[in-house]
């Protein structure tokens, strides 16, 4: 038998396993609905805001909080260090320093 008709074997017998359980009652019920369920949210709720923030009058911009300001800096300058450590990085591919001593034995070799 090849390994992938083993490992189609071993998943369709993994899902009947599964569904024998769910017939047996085995499946575990598991917590209350989520809070995004249909129902289970409280009265008042705003629905379509973001991070529950509501958005400020007409007119008037969001007010940054404290910690904003700080955070975008710092990933910011993150990003700026990264990518210039990681674009001037040193070339140390092997392949690529053979290359270079191969050709400087062989202009050598010319020379001489």
């Amino acid at each position: 038998m090849s390994a992938l008709t083993r490992l189609s074997v071993r998943a369709v017998r993994g899902v009947q396993r599964q569904q024998a359980a769910s017939r047996r009652g085995m499946a575990g019920g598991g917590p209350e609905p989520s809070y995004w369920a249909e129902g289970t949210q409280k009265e008042g709720h705003i629905n379509g805001v973001l991070f529950n923030e509501t958005p400020p009058p007409p007119g008037q911009s969001r007010v940054w909080e404290d910690w904003e300001a700080p955070w975008y800096v710092a990933f910011g300058t993150a990003t700026v260090i990264l990518y210039t450590y990681l674009t001037n990085q040193p070339n140390t591919n092997l392949t690529d320093w053979a290359r270079v001593e191969a050709k400087r034995r062989m202009a050598e070799k010319e020379a001489a």
